[in-house]
């Protein structure tokens, strides 16, 4: 709270430069606090295009004006997290954000604040929402049916409610608006196929006649939707259900996901065709999934070349071609690429070097305290039954938040390591989920690279 009083008085000072102005239209300003900071900046963004990469002060603030920034949908982003702020004409607005718990601890001020305030609690009823709704695949379709509608519901009326009272623009309520029905819609889409897996019932031939009618008032070509993550998850979820093919019965789980993420690229194609711009987002959203999931490199292979003959982004800055590309480095028998390294006192780690045993290197973040304690209870563990093995652990927090941690419990089992550049560890390693583990030779080379030390099986590559 009093790092969101400074916010609120660094605002006071937004309001005089406002007051003082007589630029109308187009002009904003866009600040606040990063409590826990994990880099020194944070990333605005629009239609997943930077706009500008604004620096944290030394109380860890910051502070931008826009001479022209037009209405819309926007996006601020603290790596690894990010969120949404929508800007009408003339909105200047602070957050408040703690990384220690992202979306949780995010709230707006300033001109404009209502609305984002209601989007935050919005998602955040969304994400409780989704938690819930876990066993409901289980359930029969009348039960399903009755479960999801409850819950859609009572959503609805809190938009209706907040819309009557709030009073906001066309612009943002088309994102209000998706935002609650596409989280309805998704569901639906899980259900066929997380069915079946979950029970071995068929269910798709059970459902209504009418069960996919929502389908037809959605505009799959409306570049509003493009980058919105409501709709990505949405999409996501009705291509696994239009092309998943497999038995969850039997089968090759790595051939199955190869032909079934193809058949997604092939659906994107045909659905979005008419217009590049999207297709290519489309594309590239169904690749980031399937290659970040599935590290058989001779897969990785094919789906590439499925992918590029398909898309049309032969943009440098295309994701895609750099994470297969940094997949490739990542192979068995290869040396992990250099990234920076720390023990608590500072001192350097040598990835390519200082590796003389077979080595287990898992990852970890006090903003997840679930899989911290799971998983270093799973190298004691393992330590007992694999006395020749060394663990080490990378911490992905501040060095402050890091020693803290460290503090509060007993770590012996594994050598502590810090990175000090995120963005090479997400970048070269292609780091994108807590739960990742690496295996490495006793030489330093490769074993597997994907794993997960909370695996029932990730016994075996250490045999």
């Amino acid at each position: 709270m009093h790092n969101f009083t400074k916010a609120c008085l660094l605002f006071s000072v937004l309001l005089m430069l406002c007051s003082c102005s007589k630029e109308q239209n187009y002009t904003a300003y866009f600040g606040g606090q990063v409590v826990n900071p994990r880099t020194p900046y944070v990333i605005f963004s629009k239609d997943n295009k930077v706009i500008d990469t604004i620096k944290l002060d030394k109380d860890n603030r910051f502070f931008v004006k826009f001479d022209s920034l037009s209405p819309g949908l926007y996006s601020f982003k603290h790596d690894p997290d990010y969120q949404y702020v929508y800007f009408d004409r003339n909105d200047s607005l602070m957050v408040s954000i703690n990384t220690a718990d992202f979306d949780q601890s995010i709230v707006f001020s300033g001109r404009g604040e209502a609305k984002n305030n209601f989007m935050m609690e919005l998602f955040i009823q969304q994400e409780t929402d989704r938690h819930k709704a876990y066993d409901f695949y289980n359930y029969d379709y009348e039960r399903f049916r009755k479960a999801i509608d409850s819950t859609y519901n009572l959503r609805e009326a809190f938009y209706k409610q907040n819309k009557e009272t709030i009073k906001w623009s066309e612009g943002f309520d088309f994102y209000a608006q998706q935002r609650v029905k596409l989280n309805y819609y998704t569901k639906r889409e899980y259900y066929p196929y997380v069915h079946a897996r979950r029970t071995g019932e068929e269910i798709k031939s059970k459902l209504p006649k009418d069960f996919y009618a929502y389908r037809k008032t959605l505009n799959f070509n409306d570049a509003r939707l493009t980058d919105f993550s409501p709709f990505q998850r949405y999409l996501t979820a009705m291509l696994n259900n239009m092309a998943i093919t497999r038995s969850y019965k039997n089968g090759n789980v790595q051939e199955d996901a190869l032909r079934d993420n193809i058949n997604k690229l092939n659906i994107a194609d045909s659905m979005f065709g008419k217009n590049e711009g999207i297709k290519n987002d489309v594309l590239n959203n169904i690749a980031f999934n399937y290659l970040l999931e599935d590290q058989n490199i001779v897969n990785n292979q094919k789906f590439l070349e499925r992918y590029l003959q398909l898309s049309t982004d032969n943009s440098p800055d295309n994701e895609i071609k750099k994470i297969g590309n940094a997949i490739k480095q990542l192979k068995e028998g290869n040396k992990l690429p250099a990234i920076a390294l720390v023990d608590s006192t500072n001192k350097a780690f040598d990835i390519d070097n200082d590796i003389k045993k077979e080595t287990v290197i898992f990852f970890w973040t006090s903003c997840a305290r679930a899989h911290l304690l799971n998983v270093y209870q799973r190298v004691e563990e393992l330590k007992k039954q694999h006395p020749n093995v060394h663990f080490i652990g990378v911490n992905v927090d501040n060095d402050t938040e890091w020693k803290k941690t460290m503090g509060l419990y007993n770590f012996d089992a594994a050598q502590q390591l810090r990175t000090t550049d995120f963005a090479a560890l997400r970048n070269k390693w292609v780091f994108t989920k807590i739960n990742r583990t690496i295996v490495l030779n006793s030489n330093g080379t490769i074993k597997n690279a994907f794993t997960n030390l909370l695996d029932t099986r990730f016994e075996e590559f250490l045999k």
